[in-house]
């Protein structure tokens, strides 16, 4: 907005026939290419996410399978299948929204002190990590975008919460006459 702002102050301001480009304009390609990796590096994070899940729907499902007696002794003492679903929410939910603060934490560190983590790799391997000569870098950016964590942290609790229905449902399935037959 204050780009334009500027953009218009000066086109009122100077002799129309003086062409104005701002670095935006002048420097598009450049800025599409930022647009494109931006984009793309968010739909890597969202795979990443997708594989925590699948992780989450695994270890779920094993669990299940690993307590199947255990449920079915529930079940037989009056358990409903509703509370065993809840159950199995609960704790995939729990497992998902740790992760979730956990990582977020880290990358906002590892986001706001990069430039600090680069200077002491650097130093500490003994060599020079991208290089302004060939980067056009002085220093590494970073630019932490809150709205884009939230929107990331959101996505990643919705896909825990989603990922936990499944093996919740499978859980409350479990027959307990089936279960308990050559116990």
């Amino acid at each position: 907005k204050k780009t334009k702002n500027v953009y218009s102050d000066l086109s009122t301001k100077l002799d129309q026939n003086l062409t104005i480009i701002d670095w935006k304009k002048r420097n598009s390609s450049f800025m599409n290419a930022l647009d494109v990796e931006k984009n793309v590096m968010f739909v890597i994070l969202t795979l990443i996410i997708l594989v925590a899940t699948f992780n989450i729907i695994s270890s779920m499902i094993m669990l299940v399978q690993t307590k199947k007696y255990d449920i079915a002794l529930m079940r037989t003492m009056g358990a409903s299948k509703y509370l065993i679903i809840r159950i199995f929410m609960l704790t995939g939910s729990i497992i998902g929204i740790l992760g979730t603060i956990i990582g977020a934490i880290l990358g906002i560190i590892l986001s706001v002190n990069i430039e600090t983590i680069r200077n002491f790799v650097s130093s500490f391997l003994g060599q020079e990590l991208f290089s302004p000569q060939i980067y056009f870098l002085s220093t590494l950016p970073s630019n932490l975008n809150f709205k884009e964590v939230l929107i990331v942290i959101g996505l990643s609790i919705t896909l825990t919460l989603l990922a936990s229905i499944f093996p919740a449902w499978k859980a409350s399935k479990i027959s307990p006459a089936e279960a308990l037959r050559y116990e």
